[in-house]
């Protein structure tokens, strides 16, 4: 058995897990689908928002990439988290502490976007449309306001395409050998 290899980028399947359930989740929060629909959600939370993003997470941590290991592993854990929410313990717990999950997301969200300020601007700006995202959800179930849910829904739609196009950015470019999508690289 030959030992991995570490040059692969595990990043596109961290971020396309992590864009396809972010997507579905934004259609429902932004009104385009019903709650009704979740469970789609759910699954996909389990098998490409939650693992794949763990197992991208693993394999960051083998390259040494903290960042990568950090938010691939945290936001895997958060679809697992949400999911088993969803499934076992939505009914007993009031908006407001779901709230209180979605700032704390957003608050850890803030700090990785901190931590985005020196990498591709394609990667700043899915930090930066999450954050927005998960404090607009925390206050839509803090003031029990749809509109504000809706919209912060639709910030979801943003942030699930800024991560399709990254991921998509780095398979092309890696694929073709040269930078068809651009990323912003630091200056």
């Amino acid at each position: 058995m030959s030992a991995p290899n570490l040059g692969t980028n595990p990043a596109p399947l961290g971020l396309c897990g992590f864009a396809l359930t972010t997507f579905l989740l934004s259609l429902i929060n932004n009104g385009t689908f019903s709650g009704d629909n979740v469970g789609l959600v759910l699954a996909m939370g389990f098998a490409f928002g939650g693992t794949a993003q763990m197992i991208a997470g693993m394999f960051e941590f083998a390259k040494g990439n903290t960042f990568g290991f950090t938010a691939f592993t945290s936001y895997g854990a958060f679809w697992w988290s949400f999911a088993l929410f969803k499934v076992f313990f939505a009914s007993t717990v009031s908006p407001e502490f779901i709230g209180w999950y979605l700032m704390a997301w957003g608050t850890f969200t803030l700090m990785m976007f901190i931590g985005t300020l020196t990498k591709a601007r394609a990667l700043q700006a899915i930090f930066f449309f999450l954050t927005i995202t998960f404090y607009l959800l925390a206050a839509g179930d803090f003031t029990h306001n749809s509109t504000i849910t809706n919209i912060g829904g639709n910030f979801g739609l943003i942030t699930a395409f800024c991560a399709f196009y990254l991921a998509a950015a780095d398979i092309i470019n890696e694929s073709f050998g040269r930078t068809l999508l651009p990323i912003g690289e630091p200056k």
